[in-house]
């Protein structure tokens, strides 16, 4: 069975991660084997590079430029120590962010050389380009209130302190440096995203995530299934 590598993009609040656990599910139930992965992070050097970048206390000063270089070492591990040896095996890895974020994030909303960035991106990933990119969109103002909704969850014993704080995953109960970024890059993201869906209509499928969940579970499967059946 040969190997296939699929990406998930989209601002924050898109809903990737649900997403990938309904996509995962579906194809391990048609004999595949699934890795699930996720940017920055992936590997144990990749996960240290994850909480410099998003959680640490001390990413107040980083630079656009340590970011973008940051976030292309977490990459480069994964591609070498992860991605590649897994699709040689036939894998099938679902990805929680890959390069298109970074022309979107770093690209786009901090306004680094775009060309420059593509040329950091190709180092750290050579020939290994995912065989689909589902692009999760929603607008600016549909993830600030997914976003704050999400941080309404975190901390929901300063306004009741008898109600018990609902389980999260660890790194999500933790400060996030990107998040922290104001509505006008979000914004560039956005514009930026839309640039790379119309420069690649190939490879990156356009996927509304406004819809009910099932409806873009149903959506993905549509623009998946021809890649496995």
């Amino acid at each position: 069975m040969k190997g296939l590598f699929i990406t998930f993009e989209g601002t924050e609040g898109s809903g990737k991660s649900t997403q990938i656990t309904l996509l995962a599910e579906r194809l391990r139930a048609t004999g595949r084997i699934v890795r699930t992965l996720r940017e920055p992070g992936g590997t144990p050097i990749g996960e240290e590079i994850r909480h410099t970048l998003k959680h640490s206390e001390a990413n107040h000063a980083m630079t656009s430029e340590t970011e973008l270089l940051l976030m292309n070492a977490s990459r480069a591990q994964l591609v070498r120590e992860i991605i590649r040896p897994a699709l040689a095996e036939g894998e099938t890895i679902l990805c929680d962010r890959f390069y298109h974020s970074t022309l979107a994030y770093q690209g786009y909303g901090r306004q680094l050389d775009l060309e420059q960035v593509r040329h950091i991106i190709d180092f750290a990933v050579g020939e290994t380009q995912p065989d689909l990119t589902l692009l999760l969109n929603v607008s600016v103002q549909v993830s600030e209130q997914r976003r704050q909704a999400r941080q309404a969850l975190l901390f929901p014993r300063e306004k009741n302190p008898n109600k018990p704080a609902a389980p999260l995953p660890f790194d999500e109960t933790l400060r996030d440096r990107m998040e922290e970024a104001d509505r006008s890059f979000f914004e560039r993201v956005e514009k930026g995203y839309e640039a790379i869906a119309a420069n690649e209509p190939e490879r990156v499928r356009l996927i509304d995530a406004t819809q009910s969940l099932e409806q873009v579970r149903d959506s993905i499967w549509n623009a998946v299934s021809p890649l496995v059946c």
